[in-house]
């Protein structure tokens, strides 16, 4: 959680490594474990801000969460409606997930809540969750009439809907999903292609009436309680593409990331590297949690640029940021487009990926919609900025490891947004990482 990171060249990634658990599932577990009757045990819990910001809202609604290590949690549920009204307003951070799972699940309770968070938070759009949640009957009220946080949710009667999303958002699905448990009738959500399908797996694991047909998923009130969860919630996909991308690039590294989840949804940076001549094993594990889990084994070696976009960038938005670091050393052109997405992340990941990469010499040029990356170049250290942008940094982090001298990265604690410890697993790995805090930088 240092505010500077200073990285060096440092030559082939060597050994074996796990990596945090999955950000998505932990929101989830924590928050469906909360509306289930009994007590769910809850292992490799992503202990990082925006979780524990979800974590620390179930508790300010009376939800009994025992911490037994940073990474284990012991959840006493409350029931469907066992929930009671919060003394002051539920603090999101920065975390976009949390906003918009909890809009869905808050829009079904007997009190009223407020859902606020930082300026970043502020920023991002909900007029894609406040909509339908409106047409279902909630009624809910916001800046630019509900465009944007903070999100006031008085008590309704919610009526199920029929809802076609016009982009494919594992967000808004589940966020619909979850007020669909409180609802009269059976709601039904559509969406357009792939999107992450972690909520339908573990609510129907739970035995919560959740339904998927290929792109159509339905969701009712439950007749019986959820069932407590007993999950080990498994590695990062996203956490583990910095490291696979860094394996990847750099000429000689021989690199096994151990138990990570491999979810079809999820799994858009392996086949995107592998496309572009990566070496990438997979050696399956046992499943955890009902997600499929395997070790990933990747060699350094070439890499070609291609094309990327459509439905395959839903399976990898937010790994964008280090595919484009791939692109940088890949050989011939690379273009990513459809990924608009981008611009309405943490930060402007388009907009930021690209001026930093370029401090760094890399031709890589914005385009309203992605970016275009010609390569192979050399990129040189450079003094660059993680925006507050937790993924930017740990991709400007991998780039410093292929650059010549030494990069700065200002900004990087938030790098424990989504991956604790990301400095110590590099330095596990041979990567020469000095952390340093602002008062250290200026003496």
């Amino acid at each position: 959680m240092a505010d500077i990171l200073k990285i060096s060249n440092s030559g082939p990634l060597i050994g074996r490594c796990g990596v945090p658990g999955d950000k998505s599932i932990s929101h989830r577990a924590v928050i469906f474990s909360s509306i289930a009757e009994g007590s769910s045990r809850i292992r490799n819990f992503l202990d990082g801000h925006d979780c524990r910001a979800t974590m620390n809202i179930m508790r300010a609604m009376g939800v009994r969460i025992d911490e037994i290590s940073s990474t284990q949690l012991e959840v006493h549920g409350v029931g469907l409606d066992g929930l009671r009204e919060p003394n002051d307003v539920l603090n999101c951070d920065n975390s976009g997930t949390t906003m918009r799972l909890l809009a869905g699940l808050l829009a079904g309770q007997e009190f009223v809540s407020v859902l606020n968070g930082t300026a970043q938070i502020r920023g991002r759009p909900m007029a894609r969750i406040v909509d339908p949640l409106r047409t279902m009957g909630a009624q809910i009220h916001g800046r630019q009439n509900g465009r944007y946080a903070p999100l006031t949710i008085v008590p309704s009667r919610l009526s199920a809907i029929e809802y076609k999303m016009p982009v494919a958002s594992a967000q808004v699905k589940s966020c619909l999903l979850l007020a669909g448990l409180f609802a009269h009738g059976l709601t039904v959500v559509h969406q357009p292609g792939p999107a992450r399908d972690h909520t339908e797996r573990m609510l129907s694991s739970m035995g919560a009436p959740v339904t998927a047909l290929g792109n159509t998923t339905h969701s009712e009130r439950p007749q019986d309680p959820l069932n407590p969860l007993n999950i080990i919630i498994p590695g990062d996909i996203s956490s583990a593409a910095f490291l696979l991308v860094a394996a990847s690039a750099v000429p000689d590294s021989q690199l096994t990331i151990v138990d990570v989840g491999v979810n079809a949804t999820r799994t858009g940076i392996v086949d995107a590297l592998s496309e572009m001549g990566a070496d990438i094993r997979r050696r399956s594990r046992p499943h955890q949690g009902g997600e499929p889990v395997a070790d990933l084994i990747v060699s350094g070696g070439g890499l070609r640029g291609l094309d990327f976009g459509g439905e395959q960038l839903v399976t990898m938005i937010d790994e964008l940021p280090v595919l484009a670091v791939a692109a940088t050393q890949a050989e011939g052109r690379t273009v990513v487009r459809d990924a608009q997405e981008l611009r309405v992340k943490e930060t402007d990941r388009i907009a930021t990926t690209v001026s930093e990469l370029k401090k760094m010499g890399a031709h890589i040029q914005e385009t309203p919609d992605g970016f275009i990356v010609d390569g192979p170049t050399p990129l040189n250290g450079a003094e660059v900025d993680s925006h507050g942008d937790h993924r930017l940094a740990m991709a400007l982090a991998v780039a410093g490891l292929i650059a010549e001298g030494e990069t700065t990265i200002y900004n990087a604690h938030v790098t424990a947004d989504s991956f604790p410890d990301f400095e110590t697993t590099l330095r596990a790995l041979n990567v020469e990482v000095q952390e340093l805090d602002w008062a250290s930088e200026n003496e």
